[in-house]
């Protein structure tokens, strides 16, 4: 049995027990999340729009975090001008504990 859920502006394909990254929740470790924007639910034949109304995914916290750095340079020739800059996306790491279908 699998979701896909949305979070953060991107989708996820979730099963039971998974722990993925997702973009920064206000949470703490420990605290439960609960995911609303069920797209999709696969239990003998995919489920969409009308048949996964109501259905959640309930997780947990397991912790905080940043991604890689990410190098952005800007560069014009001839002028002398360049800028060096690096970003870290701020991420969560969340395990999966249920789909509620």
């Amino acid at each position: 049995m699998y979701a896909i859920i949305a979070t953060g502006g991107k989708q996820y394909k979730v099963s039971e027990g998974d722990v993925i990254k997702v973009e920064k929740l206000a949470a703490e470790p420990g605290d439960a999340v609960t995911f609303d924007q069920v797209i999709a639910i696969s239990d003998n034949g995919l489920k969409v729009a009308g048949d996964v109304a109501g259905s959640t995914v309930s997780a947990t916290v397991m912790g905080q975090g940043k991604g890689k750095k990410v190098i952005v340079y800007k560069y014009k020739r001839k002028t002398g001008y360049h800028k060096k800059n690096g970003h870290r996306q701020a991420y969560t790491q969340v395990k999966i504990d249920k789909i509620n279908a």
